[in-house]
């Protein structure tokens, strides 16, 4: 196989998973608090032939490429890095939907595997009240996972409660119906490194195996609640843009027919090169 078809090849599977990313996206425009990626690309090994030896020195000093010719062997992406950017806002008026007004923000909810549970993130504000006995009451994500309050443990509301209402800085006060108050600090937590955080499904995100939330995210409790910032009544569209994204689509298909055709004319090039006698 001659270095065309390499190259052609090698990029083809490339692009192929940026097509992936972008269909993604596509497919989460209209889910709540949706982050989407972008995939960026870099060369893969060069080889560089010196076909120009003895140069002048003080030629080869002015230049701003390397002397002689590169070849590479292909694209590969690089990064599918999460972009954080605000998405926009629509009015609910319903007192247990919540939108963070700043990037970064996340809740902390509790996921079963099995009989593992496992914490993961989400920016999906929309929660339920789940019944859990006669006289008890969990907050849920629209999944049914439970949130986490400041301490890692789920939110549990005892007694019958009147009204609800989810203050700025991530506290859920219940007005119960004996007039009583009750009181819990939702657990939010500020990611710093996005990047190491992996898709779970389910609008869900969540630690790769291996790796410690130390440097990854922060967990702001106390005075670090302070940066928290919530609109209630309000939920977080997805930060996709669909004419964006349907820009993309159209170049990385016109990139991967360009990469299949290289294929397609190597190969009647080895063709001519066979027939000849």
């Amino acid at each position: 196989m001659n270095r065309t078809m390499i190259t052609a090849t090698n990029t083809l599977g490339q692009l192929q998973k940026q097509i992936d990313v972008i269909s993604n996206n596509i497919a989460n425009v209209d889910i709540t608090g949706f982050k989407r990626r972008e995939a960026t690309f870099t060369d893969l090994l060069v080889q560089q032939f010196d076909n120009l030896p003895g140069g002048d020195p003080d030629t080869a000093a002015a230049r701003l490429t390397p002397e002689g010719i590169r070849q590479g062997t292909g694209a590969k992406l690089g990064q599918i890095q999460m972009i954080m950017t605000q998405g926009t806002f629509k009015s609910t008026e319903r007192p247990l939907d919540t939108a963070f007004t700043k990037e970064g923000l996340f809740y902390r909810i509790q996921v079963q595997r099995g009989d593992v549970y496992e914490t993961q993130y989400t920016r999906d504000g929309a929660f339920y009240l789940s019944p859990l006995s006669e006289n008890e009451m969990t907050l849920v994500t629209s999944s049914g996972h439970p949130i986490l309050d400041e301490n890692n443990e789920p939110v549990v509301i005892a007694g019958k409660a009147k009204d609800y209402t989810i203050t700025e800085t991530g506290t859920l006060k219940v007005n119960m119906e004996d007039g009583s108050q009750q009181n819990v600090n939702l657990g939010v937590s500020l990611v710093n490194n996005p990047q190491f955080l992996e898709q779970k499904g389910g609008n869900r995100l969540g630690l790769p195996a291996g790796v410690e939330a130390d440097g990854v995210l922060t967990d702001l409790n106390g005075e670090l609640r302070s940066q928290i910032s919530i609109r209630s009544g309000t939920l977080e569209l997805s930060n996709v843009d669909l004419s964006k994204e349907m820009t993309d689509l159209m170049t990385a298909q016109r990139s991967y027919q360009f990469q299949a055709r290289s294929i397609n004319m190597a190969d009647q090039m080895m063709g001519l090169i066979n027939g000849i006698r």
